[in-house]
């Protein structure tokens, strides 16, 4: 058996890795275009702020490693087309462009997703920035630490974490955003909690602009401004580009693997591709909503890892699926954690449902603890069948215990009702003797029992 793998950052690690363990005698290569293999690329904007020194802490396995354990690794080295009847792949050696043929019994891709450049005039200038690869991490700590001001583009999870660690490092940051809302996979009245938190605890340091339109980067070789569609300049040492992502999907597409609504490479729950042998899995792979049993798209490190895994158990000749996500999430800015999971009300009712919602804000812990907090939480609900349809926290670090226990009922299906005599634990160091779960579940339950759901 040979397995070959393009890609090997999440999903193509974890299968090689899996696949090793489940076939020592495979044969297991593979292939990436990148110098750095497995490694944690939601680490990169900690390693940015400087909450560790050694960007190679964020690699969980080295190249040497895998050879060790009997899994060739070819890095700098370009997929360049797949020919699926003959079951081989073309192969190019980025540093001596040399090119060859080789095949495979099995072929996973998993060629993530890359930065999604805006088409603004002058992005080609010195010191603009998108964050993907280590590479890039270890280039923006580099010139932050040189530079006083900051420009992010896009006010989603990766422009938060780099908003946080430039103020962190002492610089002034300009966020724009071209949306109404940063955080925009959210629900309005969670946005503005978020918005009033920064504005008022780093109004010296941060400024956000919606609804932004960018013209062009301005500078000689090096950015030094940003221009406005109002003609305001922004002035700026650097840009970081955080306008959002896309699956890589260009080498599936030409070998004529099918794509799925969303763009991103199409997979039943077992990774497999409309091709026979090949499978897909990580940030280049389309999910299905667990709640809605709809396309989606969502890159997330923690699903590329279970995809990874599931797909090396099925070509392994196991039998295993991957049911789908709920887009489960969580980041922090300073001491604010922001969580979500399922549908936003927004996203609900644009699939037809008709939504219900309790939103409550209470102490996170007994009040008379010295590191008592205050969370604010979400619920949603559909109220003809009064399941759950989403939820979202933010508030003290805790916010995201309250998400994660949501997530478990939901993936059950189950009510309101079912959730109201939750079983959770109490000590006055981590919980009110109600926890804020509780009494947002509860209040949904009045309001749809007097609204008549």
């Amino acid at each position: 058996m040979k397995i070959v793998i393009i890609g090997a950052v999440a999903a193509g690690a974890k299968a090689a890795a899996k696949s090793k363990r489940l076939l020592p005698d495979a044969e297991i290569i593979i292939y990436t275009q990148e110098e750095f293999v497995s490694y944690s690329s939601c680490g990169l904007p900690y390693f940015i702020g400087g909450s560790f020194e050694d960007p190679k802490k964020l690699i969980v396995r080295s190249i040497d490693k895998f050879e060790e354990s009997g899994i060739k690794v070819h890095n700098f080295h370009r997929v360049t087309e797949i020919f699926p009847e003959e079951k081989q792949i073309k192969v190019m050696d980025i540093k001596s462009g040399h090119e060859f043929v080789t095949d495979y019994d099995k072929l996973l891709i998993a060629t993530g997703a890359k930065p999604r450049i805006p088409d603004i005039s002058n992005i080609g200038l010195h010191n603009i920035f998108s964050l993907r690869t280590l590479d890039d991490g270890i280039r923006i700590r580099e010139t932050m630490l040189k530079s006083k001001k900051a420009v992010i583009v896009g006010g989603g999870y990766v422009g938060l974490e780099l908003m946080e660690a430039f103020v962190h490092n002492g610089l002034h940051v300009t966020m724009l955003e071209h949306n109404l809302n940063i955080m925009n996979y959210l629900d309005d009245d969670i946005i503005s909690l978020v918005t009033a938190y920064i504005h008022n605890s780093f109004e010296k340091n941060v400024v956000i602009y919606t609804n932004a339109n960018i013209t062009e980067f301005i500078g000689d070789e090096r950015v030094r401004a940003v221009r406005l569609s109002n003609n305001n300049l922004i002035s700026a040492d650097f840009v970081a580009l955080c306008s959002g992502v896309e699956p890589v999907v260009d080498l599936a597409k030409s070998a004529g693997i099918a794509l799925g609504k969303t763009g991103a490479i199409k997979v039943n729950s077992r990774m497999q591709t409309n091709i026979p042998d090949i499978y897909a899995a990580g940030d280049c792979v389309e999910k299905i909503n667990m709640i809605s049993n709809t396309p989606m798209w969502i890159p997330l490190g923690s699903t590329a890892n279970k995809e990874g895994r599931c797909a090396a158990i099925n070509m392994c000749g196991g039998v295993e699926d991957f049911e789908g996500v709920l887009g489960s999430a969580v980041t922090r800015f300073f001491d604010l954690t922001i969580s979500k999971t399922g549908l936003t009300t927004r996203v609900a009712e644009d699939l037809g449902y008709d939504t219900v919602s309790a939103i409550i804000t209470k102490r996170d812990k007994a009040g008379y603890m010295p590191t008592v907090g205050y969370l604010t939480l979400k619920l949603i609900a559909d109220r003809r069948s009064h399941r759950i349809l989403g939820a979202q926290a933010v508030g003290s670090s805790d916010a995201d215990k309250r998400i994660n226990i949501l997530t478990t009922g939901m993936i059950k299906g189950l009510t309101v009702e079912d959730l109201s005599d939750t079983d959770v634990t109490y000590a006055p160091p981590y919980s009110t003797s109600i926890d804020p779960l509780i009494d947002a579940v509860r209040i949904l339950k009045e309001k749809l029992a007097c609204c008549g759901g």
